[in-house]
């Protein structure tokens, strides 16, 4: 091998060893950036109260299922969550069974919880089994603004003779 040839392979072994070091680099300073941040002050709570609630029908597109269905939801907030909240529904009813059918949503949820005002993003997934229900509804996790920015929870709806009511068990970081 001639010294030219010896030292385009110095230097092509030279690039890689660089090239190779700052993407080790560049790998270590991603790791850095996305290592948890330092453990937070974390303040929980629980809030309960009542709330109306509008559910309106959406136009069904021209051959749409007819089980399939979408509707607008506006609720009024009032305990501990005094506020509003805006969304949709998509459902699924009825079934083949009756006593079935299932249910998904997102609502944006904008008021004051204890004091702390903001607005956070609910979301639901619920399904009725043969008349038996099971519901979930938490906040999407980084939906929070304002005195609400980090919030988290879940939070449960009960409804007795008609009418609606709410049990929050959040988390929201602590301000200094």
């Amino acid at each position: 091998m001639g010294i030219m040839s010896r030292f385009r392979v110095r230097l092509l072994a030279t690039s890689c060893l660089m090239l190779a070091l700052a993407a080790y680099e560049g790998v270590q300073n991603q790791a850095a950036s996305q290592a948890p941040p330092a453990k937070e002050k974390v303040m929980t709570g629980h809030a309960s109260g009542t709330f109306e609630v509008k559910l309106t029908p959406q136009a069904a597109e021209d051959g749409a299922d007819a089980t399939l269905g979408r509707m607008s939801i506006d609720k009024q907030f009032h305990g501990d969550l005094e506020g509003t909240s805006k969304g949709y529904m998509l459902s699924s009813a009825p079934t083949v069974v009756k006593g079935s059918g299932g249910y998904v949503a997102m609502e944006r949820v904008t008021g004051t919880l204890k004091g702390h005002a903001g607005s956070f993003v609910l979301q639901h997934s619920g399904t009725m089994t043969r008349g038996r229900p099971q519901l979930s509804v938490t906040v999407v996790p980084d939906s929070g603004t304002g005195q609400l920015t980090g919030i988290t929870g879940t939070f449960s709806i009960k409804i007795d003779a008609g009418k609606h009511s709410y049990d929050f068990e959040y988390a929201l970081p602590e301000t200094p």
